[in-house]
């Protein structure tokens, strides 16, 4: 017999491995936490529920490839060590406009502290920062008004505390606005190098800076007796700061060589997630091209803000609604499906056996409900002691009710946004998948419902808008397209190759949530059935470039705090959300957030048992309100 080489081949690790142990010990280093959680993975990199998270580097990485990931790690530490959360929410400004500004020039503020100490670390930022702009199509731009404000800004801000210029793929946004930025606010910008080390310092020169740009806004309040323990903070974030070494990139160029042997290429869903910036960013970019936009974050502290009259559409002829095989032929939508399968494989067992869990808790409610003391039925012998102790009282029966949860109809309504790219589309659309199944076999009817843009920046309703003058206050510019992929009354055989379709590459775009949370709960309110449930999925808040160019920072998210208010107080409909890697308990009274799509068929099985557990008594006539929900 030929001998073996299997045995040799046990324990062999990937090229990629030693890369990742220096980037992780050097993150660890800097940001002085040796037990820091750090994982790769082919998603939007962040720190997430307190864990680091980097984009998987490809194992056929070139030396920009690894500038990048390192870029990501280091932005990441230099936060932890060079920050201090509690006093940065204390000083955010008040005015929405001005928070992606001081959110950004905040980071700045770490990531110059280590690039001036360190020259690996400046390096590597700035290739993540090349990344960033380059994959948003910034270096395209030719016109100041798709020149974002705040990232013109920081990088002007990072070339007076680093020294650097701005990036390759960023000097047309600095260009664009750079006469304006010194004119209003130069001397004010020379302030800030001298209090890079002091966050307060250098936040009360922030604001001087919005001042210049009429975006000023008073600081949070804080109480007098906090001052010192804030101070005596800053100064320990500040003497971290000045500890760092440059063992960054002299760490993580020693195994490089090493991560450059293989000749596999990574994925594309890998590709693009490490395209992202980290999720320090809160800018909401995305490439015409397809590339996914950010998502971005609710507002700290803000309650559920009514729409208000100024929420409108420039051009709702340009939107759709559209079933999922008219978007394409039969054949690719089976070739989509059979993708779909293969990517899930190993996904479906678990998956699976959640759904069998809940449809053993909802089969089991089947019957287990009764009513007693009736005329005729069946006899309750529990009550024959009765008999005993008064002949003459008549016998007790019981008869049994029907499964109220029978009556009820559930609606998924899937984020289909650009930044849902690779694995978190495909788990959700798994999830869907075996979830309405299960449903149905329990006699619950389902319906499940995307949500995107037809078009990246705009479509045919920026178009419209350029012609006509470009007028102010346009409103929601962008085409819509709300995607049934199955109807509540379809059986799950017939809408099963559907569900394919979101692995078709182009599909994911914007999101504008509030609009199709909207469109899903008026659905849900024409349906029959007595208890109606909508759930939502999705891994950001709302974003679409075209529109917010053009209209106040915050104004898709204020109104889908009001669709959210509307069904929360005032609607018969039980909503629930469950954020991606993205904290939606701000916006959501009911909500869950997790912190990998891994974890979301777990989610959705848990959050729809407790509710089919509840005991729930449909209103007796329309007006009545619902019974307020708690997680």
């Amino acid at each position: 017999m030929a001998p073996t080489n299997k045995v040799k081949s046990v324990g062999r690790e990937a090229p990629t491995e030693p890369f990742k142990r220096a980037v992780t010990g050097c993150l660890r280093a800097i940001a002085r936490q040796p037990e820091l959680e750090v994982g790769f993975a082919a998603e939007r990199p962040g720190m997430i529920a307190g864990k680091a998270r980097l984009p998987e580097p490809p194992r056929k990485m070139t030396a920009r490839d690894a500038a990048i990931v390192r870029g990501h790690a280091d932005s990441m530490a230099l936060r932890l060590a060079c920050h201090d959360a509690a006093m940065h929410r204390r000083l955010l400004p008040g005015n929405p406009d001005a928070r992606g500004i001081f959110e950004v020039l905040e980071q700045t503020r770490v990531e110059a502290i280590g690039a001036r100490r360190m020259a690996g670390v400046a390096k590597n930022l700035g290739a993540m920062l090349d990344d960033h702009f380059h994959r948003a199509k910034y270096d395209e731009i030719t016109e100041r008004a798709d020149a974002p404000l705040a990232e013109a800004l920081a990088m002007i801000v990072r070339e007076r505390l680093t020294g650097l210029a701005a990036p390759a793929a960023a000097r047309k946004v600095v260009e664009l606005w750079r006469s304006t930025i010194e004119g209003k606010a130069g001397t004010r910008l020379d302030r800030l190098e001298r209090v890079i080390g002091d966050q307060r310092g250098f936040a009360d020169a922030i604001h001087d800076v919005l001042d210049a740009f009429d975006l000023g806004d008073s600081m949070r309040s804080e109480p007098e007796q906090d001052e010192d323990a804030e101070e005596t903070a800053n100064a320990d974030k500040d003497q971290s700061g000045e500890q760092l070494t440059g063992e960054s990139d002299s760490q993580d160029d020693m195994n490089l060589e090493r991560a450059e042997t293989s000749s596999e290429d990574l994925p594309d869903a890998a590709e693009a997630a490490m395209a992202q910036p980290s999720e320090v960013f809160e800018d909401a970019d995305a490439g015409e091209d397809g590339e996914p936009g950010e998502p971005g974050r609710p507002r700290h502290g803000q309650a559920n803000e009514p729409r208000g009259p100024e929420y409108h559409v420039f051009a709702p002829r340009f939107d759709e609604t559209v079933h999922a095989e008219d978007l394409c032929d039969p054949e690719e939508l089976e070739r989509l499906r059979n993708y779909l399968d293969k990517q899930i494989a190993h996904l479906q067992g678990v998956v699976a056996r959640l759904a069998n869990r809940l449809q053993r808790r909802l089969m089991a409610q089947q019957n287990r409900g009764w009513e007693f003391d009736l005329e005729e039925g069946i006899l309750d012998p529990a009550r024959l002691s009765r008999i005993v102790i008064d002949p003459f009282h008549p016998l007790s029966f019981k008869h049994e009710k029907d499964a109220t949860f029978r009556d009820t109809v559930v609606t998924l309504l899937l984020d289909n946004s650009g930044s849902m790219r690779g694995r978190p589309i495909t788990v959700a659309a798994t999830c869907a998948d075996i979830l309405a199944r299960t449903l149905e076999r329990c006699g619950v009817k389902s319906e499940i419902l995307g949500f995107t843009t037809r078009a990246w920046k705009g479509g045919q309703s920026r178009e419209a808008w350029l012609a006509a003058g470009k007028p102010a206050g346009p409103g929601r510019l962008n085409d819509l397209r709300h995607i049934i992929y199955k109807a509540a009354d379809a059986p799950w055989r017939r809408a099963r190759k559907n569900l394919g379709l979101m692995m078709r590459e182009g599909l994911l775009k914007e999101n504008i949530d509030g609009e199709a949370l909207d469109w899903a709960y008026r659905r849900l309110l024409a349906r029959p059935e007595q208890r109606k449930i909508l759930m939502m999925i999705s891994d950001g808040a709302p974003v679409d470039d075209s529109t917010l160019s053009v209209n106040p920072g915050n104004y898709l998210e204020r109104h889908l705090r009001h669709i959210i208010e509307e069904i929360e107080t005032r609607s018969p409909v039980e909503l629930i959300a469950i954020g991606i890697g993205h904290d939606v308990t701000r916006y959501y009274s009911r909500a869950v957030t997790i912190v990998d799509a891994e974890e979301l068929g777990g989610a959705m099985t848990e959050k729809l048992a407790e509710l089919f557990s509840e005991t729930h008594d449909a209103p007796a006539a329309p007006a009545r309100p619902r019974r307020k929900l708690h997680s």
